[in-house]
C-alpha cells in the first residue's frame, strides 16, 4: 500500500495490524482520484472509519489544504500517526480518536465544515448499518459544504443495494463507480443556486 501521487509518491503506507481494517487497493484509490482530482485543490477533507488514513493521506499528498482523521481503533490511530510523519504531512492532518458519530458532533460544534467526506464502513451487515448510520448522521449536521462532496466506499454487493436507497436528505446520490470488489457511492450537497 503506497501514496499514488503528489508529494508523498511511493512512499509505501503501514497499515494497521489485525482484520478490523480492510485496505482500499491502490487500483482502487488511483480511480477514484484521478475521478475528483480537480476538487483537490485547497480542499478540506474527513476521512471516516480512517484505517491506516491512505485516503485522507493521498489527498493531503495530491493538495488538500487539510484532512481530520477518525476512528476508534488504537490499532488505526498509530498507523495513521506512522504514516503522517512517514509522508511528512501531518502539518495539515487532525486524528480523532473515538466513535465517528461522537466526531461528526464535536466537528460540527466546533464550527468544522469540509469539501469532501470519505467513508469507509466495514463490509458485512454491520457495515450496512455503519453507512446507513453514518449518512443519516451527517444529514443532520452542518459540516459538509454546498456543492461538497461524499464518497462512501463498500462492497459491490452492498453497493447495489444501497444506491437503490434513497439518501437522507439533504444529499443527492449522483453515481457508482466499481473496481473489482469495491464499489464507490458519490452524494453531493447541491448548491442553494441550484435548488
Amino acid at each position: 500500500m503506497r501514496v499514488i501521487a503528489g508529494s508523498a509518491r511511493r512512499i509505501q503506507l503501514v497499515s494497521p495490524k489485525g482484520q478490523e481494517t480492510r485496505p482500499t487497493s491502490d487500483r482502487a484509490k488511483e480511480s477514484l482520484f484521478n475521478m475528483i482530482a480537480d476538487k483537490l485543490s485547497g480542499a478540506s477533507v474527513l476521512d471516516l472509519f480512517c484505517g491506516s488514513g491512505a485516503i485522507g493521506i493521498e489527498a493531503l499528498s495530491r493538495g488538500a489544504k487539510e484532512a481530520v482523521f477518525v476512528d476508534s481503533s488504537k490499532l488505526a490511530q498509530t498507523a495513521v500517526t506512522q504514516n503522517l510523519e512517514k509522508t511528512k504531512l501531518g502539518a495539515g492532518a487532525q486524528m480523532l480518536g473515538m466513535q465517528v458519530a461522537k466526531a461528526l458532533q464535536q466537528l460540527s460544534q466546533a464550527g468544522k465544515r469540509f469539501d469532501i467526506i470519505f467513508l469507509d464502513p466495514p463490509y458485512d451487515m454491520r457495515g450496512t448499518n455503519y453507512l446507513a448510520q453514518t449518512l443519516q448522521t451527517l444529514s443532520t449536521v452542518d459540516l459538509l459544504v454546498e456543492g461538497g462532496l461524499i464518497i462512501a466506499e463498500t462492497d459491490t454487493r452492498t453497493g447495489a443495494n444501497f444506491a437503490e436507497s434513497i439518501p437522507p436528505v439533504p444529499f443527492v446520490y449522483t453515481h457508482t463507480r466499481s473496481y473489482g470488489q469495491t464499489c464507490f457511492l458519490f452524494y453531493l450537497m447541491p448548491s442553494l443556486a441550484a435548488k
